[in-house]
Formats: structure tokens, sequence, C-alpha cells
């Protein structure tokens, strides 16, 4: 009987206490989803007031980084410009590079010519050099003044031309002007020094204003170019210019003409410019001038046959000057 009862009971498995246990988690479990559902709806609309406030921060952060898109993307423009400029630069600095090397070339080849021609030209002068002692070994016997051209002395080193610019000179005698300064250069094949000055003492190239114009072809037709239209304001009085030229110029190891051209002396004393000159021209061992003065007289004032006295007064400083200086007076009679 007791082991028929222990059967059973152990057979019974939903017994009551089984029952309640399980009736109990049911019943919490449909608490529990009452309680979500009635949570629900708060949360929702909270997660909705979330979201709507996020999406408004991202469209702000959005339009934010849209405009500093657009700046960015105007400096990258910007600094594309800039690159782009840098780059034609180096190509033109690239091409410059490339030129300055020819020209480094050909000046290296030029150099090198040069050389050569120098070496050349130094043996021809040692025997120039040679024929010209040879030369005047045969000719020192022979009493022959060759150092004047037409009764003036070609000896100097150095030319000097002192040029009236005056009105009455520029309008009636300037083409003859032009033409014995030319001849004057002509006497003279090559000299170590020219220099060209109006009356006025004023220089003709500013850049050589004080020092000597080296002789050479390209100078001497530079010469007669800017005179053609040089005309520069005078005094008609050519004292000033004589007086600079010899106290810039004046050197005892130096031989220097000194050609005036020019038609009148309007104003001082005759006697007082030849002794200013005789102090500033010293004699050398010799007792005659190192700057030889020379003259040239223009006729302008002698107009329909009348004498003027500014004219004449010219003529009788110029012949004193060139008598006192070991130089020559020469008078024109026609503009022609």
């Amino acid at each position: 009987m007791s082991r028929a009862r222990r059967a059973r009971r152990e057979i019974d498995v939903f017994n009551l206490s089984f029952l309640d246990v399980v009736s109990c988690g049911f019943g919490a479990i449909i608490l529990l989803l009452v309680i979500m559902k009635i949570g629900e709806p708060r949360v929702i609309e909270r997660l909705s007031v979330d979201l709507s406030g996020l999406v408004q921060k991202l469209e702000a952060e959005l339009f934010l980084i849209r405009g500093e898109t657009q700046t960015l993307n105007r400096d990258l423009t910007s600094k594309e410009e800039q690159l782009s400029e840098r780059r034609e630069k180096l190509a033109r600095l690239r091409g410059n590079l490339s030129d300055v090397k020819g020209q480094y070339a050909r000046a290296r080849s030029e150099s090198e010519t040069q050389s050569i021609i120098e070496n050349q030209l130094q043996n021809a002068q040692q025997d120039l050099s040679e024929e010209m002692r040879r030369l005047q070994a045969l000719t020192r016997s022979i009493p022959v003044n060759n150092s004047l051209i037409g009764g003036v002395p070609i000896d100097s080193e150095y030319i000097i031309f002192i040029i009236d610019t005056s009105g009455s000179m520029s309008q009636y005698a300037w083409p003859l002007v032009l033409k014995k300064v030319e001849e004057v250069l002509r006497i003279y094949p090559a000299v170590k020094g020219i220099q060209v000055m109006n009356d006025m003492g004023e220089y003709m190239f500013s850049s050589y204003a004080g020092r000597w114009i080296p002789d050479t072809p390209a100078r001497r037709r530079a010469i007669n170019k800017r005179l053609a239209g040089w005309t520069p304001f005078s005094n008609s009085s050519p004292v000033e210019g004589i007086e600079a030229a010899i106290r810039r110029f004046y050197d005892k190891d130096k031989r220097i003409s000194l050609y005036i051209l020019g038609d009148d002396f309007s104003h001082g004393s005759i006697e007082g410019v030849v002794n200013t000159v005789a102090q500033l021209n010293h004699s050398n061992r010799n007792n005659s001038s190192r700057v030889r003065i020379h003259a040239i007289g223009f006729p302008v004032l002698f107009a329909a046959g009348n004498m003027n006295a500014n004219a004449v007064r010219f003529a009788a400083l110029m012949r004193k000057l060139a008598e006192n200086n070991d130089g020559t007076f020469v008078g024109l009679n026609s503009l022609r």
C-alpha cells in the first residue's frame, strides 16, 4: 500500500505547487508586456524629438561643410592658377638659361677667336715696329718737315674742339662747321683722345665730361651725327670754353691741339684773355706751349660787305692766341 502511494507520487509531476509556479511565471510575463506597452509611446516621442534635433544639427553642419568646400575649391583654383604661372615662369627661365648658355658658348668661341686675332695683331705690330725703325733710320737724314698740313701742325696726340653754337653760327654756318670738323679729323688719322665742347665749356657728350673720348671710327661717326643737331646755349664768346678746356685737360706730358670754330667775340678784353691763357698754358722744356691753339673764323657777321666790330675782335683774339700758343689761325672768306 505504501509502495503504491509512493509510486503515484513519483508519477504525478504536475502537482499543485508546480502549477502555482507556472501561473506566477506567466503572470509576470504578461505584467511585463503590459508595462512595456504603456511606456512605449513616451519612448517613441522622446526618440522623435531627439532625432528631429539631430537632423537639424546635421543639416547645419552640412551647410557649414558646403561653405567650407566652396572656400577650399576657390583656394584650390587660385593655387592651380599660381602653379600654372610658376610653371610658365619656370619654362621662360629655362629658355633664358638656354639662351645664356648659348651666348656663353658663343662668347667663349669669340674670346678664343679674339685671342688668336690678338696674337696675330701682336706679331704684326712687332713686324711693323721693326719696319718703322728701318724707315726712320732711312729718313733721319732727310730735312723735310712733314708735320705740317696747310700750315697747321699735326703732331698732337689729343684734339679738343671749341665750337661757337650761337644763333648766327647755327643758322648760317652750320653745314660748313660740320665740313671743317670732318676735315680736321681727317688730317689726324689716329689720336689717343678727342673732346668736343661749345664756347661756354659745355660737353657734347655728358657721359664723357671731363675725360677723353676714345678715338674710334664709330666715335667719329657719332660726333658728326650729334654735331648736326647740337645747339646748346652760347653767349657768342669762346673765352669760357678755351679756359675750361685748358684747365681740365692741360697735361705737361701730353701733346694737345685746341681747335676753336667761331665768328664772334662779343664781350671781354682781348689782352685779358691772352694773359689768362698764357698763365694756364705753361711752356714745356723747349719753351713751346703744351696745348696748341688753332682757330677757324667764319665770316657770318660780314653780311652785305659790312665790317662788324665783334667779328674783327674775334679775328684779332684768335690771331694772337694762335701766335702765342704755337697754332694757326685760318679766316674763311666764304660760307660755301
